[in-house]
């Protein structure tokens, strides 16, 4: 199967390594392939043509507009946010190819439950082993790929069997958010008809879910909620280079990080701290 876009707007680099999804990987040839739900797809751009190519359970017009969020106009976000402040004009240009993707809102909970304290190799490692023992194989052009599991395998893996797959200190947050959501002591479906604020709350009930954690799964899944300011060492870093301004970094709040946040990005604050994130640690 294969799609093509036009687009001078759809970068690769931009979207995949800007921190927001964890199965995508380079290939010798600049492309980028990934698994996600029942697919597996091949990304490639040339001039402005981007491509589209690989398995895909359904219409890949369908799922590829769905999943990288091709209807929305990143045109308009970014006149916007360029519109705020001199810092934002620079990120939004730097950028420029961002889009956040629509991923299953499962997948991005178990997925930034391992990211905590963590690192991207790292990351990517522990889930693609995840994969590899409980989801399903599809191959593609002679090589193997694995869906990421559903709750109902995972609930299969014991606290030791998540550890021997190299999950450390996160091996039960991941056992007990499991076990939360097959029970529906938070039911993902209902997530999706709850306002920012209740949403958050519900994910924070679940084992590994903090402030940060949550909206990263609010920004990243397909909740899509822009409304959402995820806080780490690097956005304090970049909050307080830009525009808070104190000698020591570590003794800026997340209270004021947010305050600040609220009131200068509003609503469409997450792609503000997107592209301010990707353009300062992409240039340190």
């Amino acid at each position: 199967m294969i799609y093509t876009i036009k687009s001078d707007i759809f970068e690769l680099a931009d979207i995949f390594d800007c921190g927001q999804c964890f199965r995508w990987n380079k290939e010798p040839d600049g492309s980028y392939t990934g698994v996600f739900a029942e697919n597996v797809l091949n990304v490639s751009k040339e001039g402005n043509t981007v491509t589209f190519k690989g398995i895909c359970n359904g219409n890949i017009e369908e799922i590829c507009r769905n999943y990288f969020d091709l209807d929305r106009d990143y045109n308009d976000i970014r006149n916007k946010l360029s519109k705020i402040d001199e810092n934002l004009k620079i990120s939004v240009e730097y950028g420029k190819g961002i889009r956040i993707l629509n991923q299953d809102l499962w997948e991005t909970i178990i997925s930034f439950i391992i990211s905590a304290n963590n690192n991207i190799p790292r990351i990517k490692g522990i889930i693609e082993r995840l994969s590899k023992e409980y989801g399903k194989k599809i191959t593609y052009e002679g090589k193997d790929y694995y869906t990421f599991p559903t709750p109902e395998s995972l609930s299969k893996a014991t606290v030791q069997d998540f550890r021997n797959l190299g999950l450390g200190f996160r091996d039960i947050r991941l056992y007990e958010t499991t076990n939360m959501i097959i029970n529906k002591e938070v039911d993902l479906e209902k997530l999706k008809d709850m306002n920012t604020l209740e949403a958050r709350e519900e994910l924070l009930k679940l084992s590994g879910v903090g402030p940060k954690v949550a909206d990263c799964i609010l920004l990243f899944s397909n909740l899509k909620r822009f409304d959402v300011f995820p806080i780490d060492v690097w956005v304090r870093r970049v909050m307080n280079e830009l525009y808070i301004k104190k000698e020591d970094e570590t003794k800026v709040t997340k209270k004021e990080i947010q305050k600040l946040a609220d009131s200068k990005f509003g609503d469409m604050q997450g792609l503000a701290q997107q592209y301010l994130f990707y353009w300062k640690r992409e240039t340190a």
